[in-house]
This record gives structure tokens, sequence and C-alpha cells, in this order.
């Protein structure tokens, strides 16, 4: 949390904007979309966290977390819990500040069993680009370390790739 880049800001300081900026088109959905998986592969929790408001709201799965704060020290415990995460992220919809996604993560647990977790992620904006509220519903499936197909970052090459269903 001393990555000063990605400190939460204070209650008077200005925020800058996050672009792309809603209204959303396809192309910037897309690349909005590209940007989070991104962040997201990084596996840094004040860096994922800087791109929500500070009083963002999430479900996910069964968990419901307010503010930058509690995604940090959730995505924390997540990746603690999920080694070698790695994640893809595919736009399903858009409107105006919202979009829809559809992703899948691989990722082993403690006794070395390998994950595959299949979700849908429903996203809210605010004008300046940061998301302000996250649903995510996430079903996992166990894998053989030989089914794996997320080996790390996309490619850009890759990131017009559909992800397979199964």
């Amino acid at each position: 949390m001393n990555d000063l880049p990605y400190n939460e800001p204070m209650k008077d300081e200005p925020r800058v904007d996050r672009p792309p900026l809603p209204p959303f088109n396809e192309r910037i959905a897309a690349q909005k979309v590209q940007s989070v998986e991104d962040a997201w592969n990084t596996r840094n929790p004040e860096r994922v966290a800087a791109a929500y408001t500070p009083d963002s709201m999430w479900r996910n799965r069964s968990e419901f977390i307010m503010g930058r704060t509690a995604i940090i020290k959730f995505l924390t415990d997540k990746w603690e819990r999920e080694q070698n995460y790695a994640l893809r992220k595919d736009l399903w919809s858009f409107a105006d500040d919202r979009i829809a996604v559809r992703f899948q993560y691989e990722w082993h647990d403690q006794a070395r069993q390998w994950w595959r977790s299949y979700g849908n992620e429903l996203w809210e904006f605010d004008s300046q680009g940061y998301m302000k509220r996250r649903e995510a519903s996430i079903n996992d499936v166990g894998i053989s370390i030989d089914e794996r197909r997320i080996l790390g970052s996309r490619e850009s090459e890759d990131w017009d790739d559909w992800l397979p269903i199964e």
C-alpha cells in the first residue's frame, strides 16, 4: 500500500479522469474491459483498487464489499488463496455508463489443485471513469494442470480472441 500512484485520495483531493470514459461505445467499452483485465493480472491490490470509487460497492460471490480499503483487503486475501492467478475477460454488453463481461480465470490452491473459475460481472462507472459498482457471479471447476489454457497476461494480438464456453 505504499505505492503513491495507487493511494486512496483524501476527501478533499480532486480525482483525475480514468479513461476510457463513459458514455461507452463498443470500441471504448472493449478498451475499458482490457484495461481492467490487465490491472487484475498484476495481482496488485492497490493498483486494482485505484480504479474504483472510494465508496465503491461490490458483490463478489456471496460477499459484499464497500470501499477501497475493503477492496484492497479482499484482493490481498483472494490472491493469497488463489495462487498463480491468470484472468481473461470478454465484453458481453454495454450501455452509457455500464458494461457486462464474462470471464474465466485459472489458479491453484495451497494443495496445488488447479481451478478454472467462470463468471459474469456487471459494472457501473461514474463520469470520471471510476467503477462505482461491481457485481460478480462465479463458479469454480477443478481442472488438471494439463487442462490449463490461461497461462499469463494476454498479448495485444490476442485481445479479440473470445473465450471458449467450457
